[in-house]
């Protein structure tokens, strides 16, 4: 598996985890300076779908009550607490009846109107989406809420979940997760000590044993390594990072890779409901 674009042409990616089924406002942010920059200088654009992470707060969407003003946080739900707290987003899956109670609410906090234009005519009302979108699992829900509101319109998108990417990259060196069976669920668990550790709050950790073998299609990195690791693939030329991101990621380490900030964008953790 390789990106490319043609020799020389620039490669412009950014990353980020499933954060809602309707967006926060901070990836919104990333994809607008994603597409000022290939406006400027061309080439094609890679989203980095970071569905192997197993946080389920990164799916927290909040939205402001039309008639109270009030913030509410709405999330996704899983079949039992394992898979909430363990399993990769890629895996979470989602029980009856979640989209039926979520479209009961969607009234109170989205505009009747269309909220922007696509292509110069007025997009679905977001509801309407939302109802259309029937995927099973959180990740997968996610992107194609995406890619209905038109958000990712002529990107590229690489899964970190994907197996063939995952055979594609280089071994990890430092830290490690592997997606691994545990009481009838895959759970993402951190690998340390010849044993499988999940991490229950606080000091507390749960620890399993591990299988004879673990496949590199199991395997990702945490964030200290995560960059290389996607970048090993896709060979970007640009990157567009999160505020906290650009300060934890090595860039000195990247030469050849061309470091920018998200565009600062108002309310950045709320969700992403009109332009």
């Amino acid at each position: 598996m390789s990106i490319s674009n043609g020799v020389n042409d620039p490669i412009i990616c950014f990353g980020q985890q499933p954060c809602g089924f309707f967006p926060k406002r901070y990836l919104v942010g990333k994809i607008n300076a994603a597409r000022a920059l290939q406006k400027d200088i061309g080439g094609k654009i890679v989203f980095f779908y970071h569905d192997s992470d197993a946080d389920y707060r990164e799916t927290i969407t909040v939205m402001k009550d039309l008639q109270t003003d009030a913030e509410v946080r709405l999330n996704f739900i899983q079949e039992n607490k394992l898979q909430k707290k363990f399993s990769p987003l890629y895996l979470k899956r989602i029980p009856a009846g979640w989209k039926e109670e979520i479209l009961k609410q969607l009234p109170r906090f989205l505009p009747p109107a269309p909220p922007y234009e696509v292509n110069g005519k007025p997009a679905d009302s977001l509801k309407d989406i939302f109802e259309r979108v029937n995927e099973k699992t959180v990740a997968d829900f996610c992107l194609e809420m995406y890619r209905k509101m038109h958000l990712l319109d002529g990107m590229e998108i690489v899964r970190s979940s994907d197996k063939d990417f995952r055979l594609a990259t280089p071994d990890i060196k430092g830290e490690y997760f592997a997606d691994l069976p545990y009481q009838g669920e895959i759970v993402r668990a951190k690998i340390e000590n010849n044993k499988a550790a999940l991490h229950e709050g606080g000091g507390k950790y749960t620890y399993f044993d591990l299988p004879e073998k673990i496949e590199k299609w199991q395997i990702n990195p945490g964030k200290d390594e995560r960059f290389a690791w996607m970048n090993s693939v896709i060979h970007c030329t640009h990157y567009i990072a999160g505020n906290s991101e650009y300060e934890y990621i090595k860039r000195e380490q990247f030469p050849e890779v061309k470091f920018m900030k998200r565009e600062q964008i108002d309310q950045p953790e709320m969700a992403w409901l009109s332009n």
